[in-house]
């Protein structure tokens, strides 16, 4: 049963303990437990290769990013000059078998390497999406897992989005490894008027249709949001979780809701998906 265990985790960079306010550090502590759970689950699983997927590294117009590169490396800054580093090696092998199939099956992908074509210096720069859940499974819990980086687009009809995910189950039960989906995914972005992106009622809504959808086992459901409502509750979950409900075209998965919380204008929502 290669394709393991699934789960949704926000990026919001407080969530890190040395990244977070010294005022505000209390308002994220449900969500960190939350995510020191996943972490804990991942390494219990003792994947071999991650696949995460993220909205902040390269955004492609109207393209499916796939990152090619051997390595990945990045940093976040906090106040007071605090600041944490990541480096993780890459499944390039996985992420090659992805972009042929996903070529195959006329899937809008790119392939993408930054600086050279292989060794130390091919190096895709790190995103806080992929860092801070990252953080967790690989600093705090000491997963050696390789990493694979996609980016959805926002601009391609979701289905394709739908169809990575399910071209990623596809290829990772024909692996012997063992694999793990992480949707890197914060919220709706409209719940504060102090916030940048102002108040809608939508936000609210948004993430209790996502918290309901998980609950029930219907992650699939999202697909059916009209786009209006999409665009009033300002998501970034939304194509990293068609990613997920792509997954379990192919894999039976039973969702498992740890955590709700809105610590500031964006929903934060952690969720562990195991087979069965």
């Amino acid at each position: 049963m290669p394709l393991e265990y699934a789960c949704i985790m926000p990026h919001g960079g407080d969530i890190i303990p040395q990244l977070a306010a010294r005022k505000t550090k209390h308002l994220f502590v449900k969500t960190r437990e939350s995510m020191r759970k996943i972490a804990r689950d991942i390494r219990e699983v003792r994947p071999d290769t991650i696949v995460i997927a993220s909205p902040h590294n390269l955004r492609l117009q109207d393209k499916i990013g796939i990152m090619t590169s051997e390595n990945t490396t990045g940093r976040l800054n906090g106040p007071r000059g605090k600041k944490v580093n990541l480096s993780l090696k890459c499944d390039r092998e996985f992420a090659q078998d992805l972009l042929q199939e996903s070529t195959r099956k006329h899937l809008p992908v790119v392939g993408a390497n930054y600086g050279t074509a292989e060794g130390p210096a091919s190096d895709m720069p790190m995103d806080w999406g992929t860092l801070v859940p990252m953080w967790f499974v690989a600093k705090e819990e000491r997963v050696k897992a390789k990493t694979v980086i996609v980016t959805p687009s926002r601009e391609i009809p979701l289905r394709q989005n739908i169809a990575l995910g399910t071209t990623i189950a596809e290829i990772a039960e024909k692996k012997e490894k063992r694999i793990v989906f992480i949707a890197s995914a914060d919220q709706a972005h409209a719940h504060k008027r102090s916030g940048p992106y102002g108040y809608h009622s939508s936000a609210a809504k948004y993430d209790e249709f996502v918290s309901q959808a998980i609950r029930k086992n219907r992650i699939e459901s999202i697909s059916r949001l009209k786009k209006r409502f999409i665009e009033d509750a300002k998501p970034d979950s939304l194509w990293q979780m068609a990613m997920l409900a792509g997954l379990t075209r192919v894999v039976k998965m039973r969702g498992s809701l740890l955590s709700y919380d809105v610590p500031t204008y964006y929903g934060m929502i952690c969720a562990s998906f195991r087979r069965g």
